[in-house]
């Protein structure tokens, strides 16, 4: 992978909390014989905060 840029933003819609996520990557791949697999796989985990007593 040759880079990778996250950006997230918070939206409140109700009582209800949305998170969104955008990713943008570039990967770049070269042989000079046989295949070449540049993935674009993302993974993504989201954690809970605890709440604060």
């Amino acid at each position: 992978m040759v880079r990778s840029r996250v950006k997230t933003y918070k939206y409140r819609v109700g009582k209800k909390n949305f998170i969104v996520i955008k990713i943008f990557q570039s990967t770049h791949a070269k042989a000079r014989s046989g295949n070449v697999l540049a993935s674009n796989a993302v993974n993504v985990k989201i954690f809970k905060k605890a709440k604060r007593r």
